[in-house]
């Protein structure tokens, strides 16, 4: 379920105001100048997330099974120019933000994010969103789908998306920008 109010009252470009009003319970965005609120994540795609946020924060977060180096974070708020995004996953080398913000949200773009799609948000994922995430510099983006059990890994390289490889099934991967550990992309998905 999609929720996209651009007619009355929304003759304008929405605000954080308008985002604010929506219930805790819906993920919510403006893209564009539009507000997108969508409802929790189907059980396939909340177990891609959590079993790549394990992974990954363990190997790059923490550096308990890894290199350490970065902060991964479920659902930041990115207030990127006008825009407001939530990825289902970022990350950002401590190099360049060396701590987290003491806001409720993160004003410098991610080096990295991860969209695991679903067909009610695939399209805004992969035309809207990228077109923003490109526009702010973020250097790697991952497409994941539970459904298809597909990973998909970009890279920004003159302002525009180049897709790196594309990944199904049970492969083992090493991939950008985290191709320090190898992975099996069967642990992301349910049996």
């Amino acid at each position: 379920m999609r929720i996209v109010p651009r007619v009355p009252p929304f003759d304008r470009p929405a605000t954080y105001g308008d985002l604010a009003t929506l219930p805790d319970n819906l993920v919510a965005e403006i893209v564009d100048g539009e507000l997108h609120a969508s409802p929790r994540p189907a059980p396939r795609h909340a177990v891609a997330y959590a079993r790549t946020t394990g992974l990954l924060e363990s190997a790059f977060g923490s550096g308990r099974s890894g290199p350490g180096g970065w902060w991964i974070l479920a659902e930041p708020e990115l207030h990127l120019g006008p825009d407001v995004l939530v990825p289902d996953l970022a990350g950002w080398r401590r190099t360049r933000m060396p701590r987290v913000p003491e806001t409720a949200y993160f004003p410098l773009a991610p080096d990295w994010i991860c969209e695991i799609l679903s067909p009610s948000t695939a399209s805004l994922d992969r035309v809207k969103k990228l077109t923003i995430y490109a526009r702010e510099g973020v250097g790697h983006a991952w497409l994941t789908d539970p459904i298809a059990r597909t990973l998909e890994v970009l890279r920004l390289e003159g302002g525009r998306w180049t897709i790196l490889v594309t990944h199904a099934g049970d492969d083992t991967v090493r991939v950008e920008p985290f191709e320090a550990i190898e992975f099996s992309l069967g642990e992301f998905w349910v049996e």
